[in-house]
């Protein structure tokens, strides 16, 4: 409770906020209720009556104030009050209960009291208080008048309740309801962000090949190194997100962080001391272990960074049971632990909230475990951060354990380049309807010397394989999102009715909820935006040789047209 007759509450340090232990929902207002009570004999004195030994015994604190002495004191508290505060009945007796009060209780909050007091009137409130030991919170405070036979004001009481449980609860319910809004809203920007960063990339490559050995290639140069920062950004966005296209299968996390020790270890530096503890003969997890590999490399960036002096990280595997959030099964758990300055509560609150960073200006763009979280989530885990302050932080992901046994063999890393991604005279339909997306993809295969035809939604690319002066088409590059009811997959669908063995290759600037529903196929090819004219080529390339249809005899057909390029 925090009350106050004449009460000139002492102005908190801060401007008027709330939190709970952790952060609040906005102040509840306050109910003023014309309620009183009366009684016919004010004394204290008197305590052997059934109702003093009810108000005693009951779980429900409660205290009463004076208004006819100085400062409005507490004249009485029952054990509830005295247990739910930590204070002695002789360090609340004659003290005004501001003394509950804090940095973060709200001003509003208590002038809402103050003016109820003022007014002879019952009002009701939820305020940010603080027991003996600092702890805070959140207290449903009721408090209503008490007047003797004559009318005449006598006492006020006042009835606390600790509802941080719930308060927390809410908060928690509403960040989810935050954060997965702004989920949605940056894996939109981050699709748009992607279509534009294909375009810039891949004019970018077309004229860095007509400058030759001009002085203007440092300046593309730097264009494509910031080109380069927006699409790593843009991927972070996306991880965040849980839009990220994964490949999760059966991975042994020990062995994985052994074959990546190297790169951890150079990542870290000189001054900080890598030790190892994974344990062998632990379930595989069911992860995709080159964004595994970011989400590590992250988690080491930030550790490294909270210990400018230098210190020891350990990275720990082991087997983990279930956690509140988790599904019932086996999980397999990953640990950083680091020697670094810490994070007080306020921090550790928006750890994982996209673009909050303590660091400086251009130090970092908030985006590490905020991609850490997302990824974790989208495989199916728990991400858990403990910090203190001055302590160091350990981050905890836990996966879910594989069915399966993982592979004897050593995990294969990306193949290269293909040895020969050039045309031999291939046609390619192009379904994009990004304009500017759409000529490029025709500059990008033209030069590679395939025959490319172009359509700006799945009607027009039905319509030109219905001409036949188009001849037939062995691959669809198409983009999966596109206007109206029909997708790209829809899209492919259709045309392999027409074109069974036709290639298909599909192209997106993020992994839409409808490419994991999408049905698998052995031909079945996902190129992200954006993309360079090498991974292009290569992917083409790939798309085109797993088709079992004979390209040579469609291409030396009576009147087949040359290679050509089709705006």
């Amino acid at each position: 409770m925090s009350q106050d007759n004449r009460f000139s509450p002492e102005p908190p340090d801060e401007s008027p906020e709330t939190c709970s232990p952790s952060e609040s929902p906005p102040l509840v207002p306050a109910r003023p209720q014309r309620l009183e009570a009366t009684v016919s004999r004010p004394g204290l004195d008197s305590r052997g009556s059934v109702f003093f030994a009810a108000v005693e015994m009951t779980r429900m604190p409660m205290v009463l104030t004076d208004p006819r002495q100085p400062d409005n004191p507490i004249v009485f508290a029952n054990h509830a009050f005295l247990e739910l505060t930590g204070y002695a009945e002789a360090e609340v007796i004659g003290r005004n209960c501001r003394f509950l009060q804090g940095p973060r209780t709200s001003r509003e909050g208590v002038a809402e009291l103050r003016q109820a007091i003022e007014q002879h009137l019952a009002v009701s409130v939820e305020l940010l208080n603080y027991k003996r030991d600092g702890t805070p919170f959140w207290n449903a405070v009721y408090l209503a008048p008490v007047h003797d036979g004559e009318g005449r004001l006598v006492y006020f009481f006042a009835s606390q309740l600790d509802v941080t449980r719930r308060r927390t609860s809410e908060q928690a319910f509403r960040q989810a309801q935050k954060m997965e809004s702004i989920g949605q809203l940056t894996a939109g920007l981050a699709h748009d962000f992607n279509n534009l960063l294909l375009v810039a990339s891949g004019n970018l490559e077309i004229l860095r090949s007509s400058l030759g050995e001009s002085d203007l290639q440092r300046y593309a140069a730097r264009i494509g190194k910031a080109l380069e920062r927006g699409t790593k950004v843009t991927r972070q966005l996306l991880a965040f997100a849980r839009k990220t296209r994964l490949d999760p299968r059966p991975t042994d996390l020990s062995t994985l962080i052994n074959e990546f020790g190297e790169m951890l270890e150079t990542t870290a530096g000189s001054r900080v001391d890598l030790q190892f503890n994974l344990r062998r003969r632990r379930p595989p997890a069911e992860i995709d272990p080159v964004h595994l590999e970011m989400a590590l490399l992250n988690v080491i960036i930030n550790a490294r960074d909270a210990m400018p002096g230098g210190g020891t990280i350990t990275i720990a595997t082991a087997a983990g049971a279930p956690r509140h959030g988790c599904p019932e099964g086996r999980y397999v758990v990953l640990s950083v632990t680091d020697e670094g300055t810490g994070m007080p509560p306020h921090v550790l609150e928006r750890a994982t909230e996209p673009f909050f960073t303590t660091k400086g200006v251009g130090e970092g763009t908030g985006l590490g475990l905020a991609m850490v979280q997302g990824f974790v989530q989208q495989s199916r885990g728990l991400l858990e951060i403990d910090s203190e302050e001055g302590a160091g932080t350990t981050i905890r992901m836990l996966f879910p354990a594989a069915r399966e046994a993982v592979a004897a063999a050593p995990r294969p890393r990306p193949a290269g380049p293909l040895a020969n991604p050039a045309a031999t005279g291939e046609t390619i339909l192009v379904v994009e309807d990004n304009e500017d997306i759409l000529n490029l993809a025709l500059e990008h295969l033209g030069i590679l010397g395939y025959r490319a035809l172009a359509a700006r939604s799945a009607d027009e690319a039905l319509d030109l394989l219905d001409r036949p002066e188009n001849g037939p088409v062995d691959l669809l590059f198409t983009d999966i999102l596109m206007p109206g009811s029909v997708n790209g997959f829809v899209l492919a669908e259709q045309v392999r009715k027409r074109l069974p063995e036709v290639a298909v290759l599909y192209t997106t600037g993020y992994n839409e909820d409808l490419l994991a529903e999408a049905p698998r196929s052995a031909s079945m090819d996902v190129l992200g935006k954006p993309y360079l004219r090498a991974e292009l080529a290569d992917r083409v390339r790939a798309a085109l040789d797993r088709t079992a249809r004979p390209a040579l005899a469609r291409r030396t057909r009576p009147g087949a047209p040359g290679p050509r390029h089709e705006g």
